[in-house]
């Protein structure tokens, strides 16, 4: 059950957020890694509305079961790149903040496939879905409703 409905957000949330959203979107970072990046921090903070959303998202985007089955085990397999894995290992880290810095050992392998403007966008884009996962599970959204465009 909804704790506060849409209709009760003030509706400049949204419009801010979604004003990054389009940023990211329209960003020169690749649209189908920014949703893997969305789908494994609503897995890591446990909000249905948002795993529900993104998965939903990739399926539209052609992404495999098997890969959608495993991200949430995907440092015990193969199935996503180099690029991908040095992602969510920072997608990880950053999603559950310890008192320390950002070790080299998880920043470094980005520079192997990042410019430092896109990782900077990389971490506004795992900080934002932080945020929309916390939302929806304070205002207790309900998964399953959600319906990707048709465009």
């Amino acid at each position: 059950m909804e704790r506060i409905s849409y209709t009760d957000v003030p509706q400049d949330i949204f419009k801010n957020l979604m004003a990054i959203e389009n940023y990211l979107d329209n960003s020169t970072l690749d649209l189908h890694l920014l949703e893997l990046v969305r789908l494994r921090v609503a897995q890591k903070n446990g909000c249905a509305y948002c795993v529900d959303m993104h998965h939903k998202i990739l399926k539209k985007h052609n992404e495999t079961d098997l890969r959608l089955s495993s991200l949430c085990v995907w440092e015990e397999t193969n199935y996503f790149s180099e690029k991908e894995c040095a992602v969510l290992k920072f997608t990880d880290v950053l999603t559950r903040l310890e008192r320390h810095p950002i070790s080299d050992n998880v920043f470094n392998p980005l520079l192997e496939h990042f410019t430092k403007s896109e990782i900077a966008q990389l971490t506004l884009a795992i900080s934002q879905i932080n945020t929309w996962t916390r939302l929806m599970k304070t205002f207790g959204f309900a998964p399953g409703k959600f319906r990707v465009n048709q465009n």
